[in-house]
């Protein structure tokens, strides 16, 4: 168990957390929510041990091991992958290095015969033995492949390295788990992985997420963090809403039941408080009326901003064509004779583990590169808008928000163009920010706008929700679902690619696809059973 008391935390005079008391038991998986600067990431790194509270104290059960999900990146590149998801259990990985260290000895003393023997009943002890298979067994759940794992972190890509880090925070069956948006960066085999791995894990899971279908399918209980407090239900994501909602419903119902109370003390009190056959009864009524008090009802931190996409143009039934399209990066063929047709209702989310491959899709449906070969059509009634993954080009320049917007706007009017950053929770001065200095979900609101303002009846997205906090991407996944034109799409949020997509095309390993018309839950399960069907085919062979 692992428990705040009475924890504040201060940055400067801004209390962050006051007299915060909440406990995490054994057993279950806590989704930690709130706005963006609630400080869900800073009470995790309370938790953790990494900052010091101003007042209160963190309370964990005697010899239980914590484990918490890192965010350097390059911290371990001089390492091998084995050995950093070993270090997830720390104590293991000293033991392991120690001992080989002593065998590794020429000059072997009977004093480090006696020493090997402790450590390698320690080691035994810790499950040594199935260190490694253990880990492998993590890497391979989370889509590392085998020919990574002896490879030096240094000569990973982003991806790869993330998935690491999260195999060394669940390596090893720690008491405590504590995750910050482990689904970051992963793909949604991984993501699906993770799901089913925390929902077997035993111990305590505290976890920061965005993703709300990843809350509901793993978490039994929420902690809200609004306004400096954290309030505990018994739930997933789903529930907190609907609860959270209800209260604020029951406590709105009730002050106005209240409130109607007042006015007639109020006004009998008015009437007949000259009145000296009445002047007990409202000497009576004064006094009730002091005991009435009106809940106070702070509206939430959160804000959600406003997606509205509205094509300018109705489409035509021409929309895309694509033919033959075959592309290779780096040496690896990403694209291979690739061929589909996009109707006008569609909306089609790209799927698959190759990410380098969606990215290389939508460059060159944008025109940004050329296929190697095979061509594409747009249909003359088409007009696109698109959302890159990398927006580093995009603001690397020195103008304002404003300006930045203004050069997408064919209405050159600073008042039209402000109402589509007002949408997005730009206001007041942030107009006049300068486009480089934003946050990533500062970009990402300004690209949505950009998109919004474009008036295009075909939208291609590329991992949107990237940077969002769960409001944005709420709001965001509402305009997905009413746009009115066709969207091409890659996302990590399985319940966007479920509620927006009709269409669904896997990009395989090699390159090719898998184009079906079904939700995304259909197509895996579909998927699912079709896994199921080869492994009872090859062990009927085998037999």
């Amino acid at each position: 168990m692992i428990s705040a008391n009475n924890v504040t935390y201060r940055v400067g005079k801004k209390a962050l957390f006051e007299d915060v008391n909440i406990k995490f038991t054994e057993g279950n998986c806590y989704g930690l929510i709130g706005a963006n600067g609630a400080g869900k990431s800073t009470f995790l790194k309370i938790l953790s041990g990494a900052l010091d509270t101003t007042n209160g104290d963190i309370a964990i059960t005697p010899g239980q091991r914590l484990s918490v999900l890192e965010q350097d990146h390059f911290k371990y590149d001089s390492y091998p992958v084995m050995d950093v998801v070993i270090m997830g259990n720390q104590r293991l990985y000293e033991v392991m290095k120690e001992k080989d260290a002593i065998y590794a000895k020429e000059d072997f003393s009977d004093e480090d015969g006696i020493r090997a023997s402790e450590l390698e009943a320690e080691f035994a002890e810790m499950d040594g033995w199935d260190a490694e298979s253990n880990a492998a067994m993590l890497l391979n759940g989370l889509g590392v492949e085998t020919d990574l794992h002896y490879s030096m972190m240094s000569d990973l890509n982003g991806n790869e390295k993330v998935k690491v880090l999260l195999a060394k925070a669940l390596f090893g069956n720690p008491d405590i788990l504590l995750l910050d948006e482990p689904t970051n960066h992963l793909d949604l085999d991984a993501i699906s992985w993770l799901e089913e791995f925390l929902i077997d894990f035993e111990n305590t899971v505290i976890v920061v997420s965005h993703d709300r279908y990843f809350l509901n399918k793993v978490c039994t209980h929420t902690a809200d963090i609004d306004y400096g407090k954290i309030q505990l239900f018994a739930g997933n994501y789903d529930f907190w809403y609907e609860s959270s909602q209800l209260i604020i419903k029951q406590r709105k119902e009730a002050n106005k039941k209240k409130e109607e109370q007042i006015k007639e003390l109020q006004e009998f009190i008015s009437r007949f408080s000259a009145n000296a056959s009445k002047s007990k009864q409202a000497t009576s009524r004064k006094r009730a009326l002091e005991k009435i008090e009106l809940d106070d009802i702070k509206p939430s931190s959160r804000k959600y901003p406003y997606i509205d996409f509205r094509p300018e143009r109705e489409i035509g039934n021409e929309v895309l064509t694509v033919e033959g399209i075959s592309k290779t990066i780096n040496g690896e063929k990403v694209l291979d004779n690739i061929s589909f047709i996009v109707g006008h209702d569609d909306k089609i989310a790209f799927v698959g583990g190759n990410e380098l491959a969606k990215t290389t899709l939508f460059k060159i449906l944008m025109g940004e590169i050329e296929p190697d070969e095979g061509s594409y059509k747009w249909g003359v009634t088409t007009s696109q808008a698109y959302f890159p993954k990398d927006n580093t080009e995009e603001f690397d320049n020195d103008y304002t928000i404003t300006e930045w917007l203004m050069g997408y706007s064919s209405v050159k009017d600073v008042t039209y163009v402000r109402g589509f950053l007002g949408r997005m929770l730009f206001a007041g001065d942030d107009g006049v920010k300068k486009v480089k200095v934003l946050s990533g979900g500062e970009k990402v609101r300004c690209l949505l706008s950009k998109m919004m303002i474009s008036g295009a009846n075909c939208l291609i997205f590329d991992e949107p929700t990237n940077h969002l906090d769960m409001e944005a991407i709420t709001a965001l996944n509402e305009g997905m679902i009413k746009f009115k034109g066709v969207e091409l799409f890659s996302c990590h949020d399985h319940q966007v690619v479920q509620t927006t997509a009709n269409r669904i095309i896997e990009i395989l390993p090699d390159g090719t696809i898998i184009d079906k018309i079904t939700t995304y839950d259909e197509y895996l399960e579909n998927d699912e059973m079709a896994r199921k069907r080869t492994v009872y085919t090859s062990t009927a062979t085998e037999d």
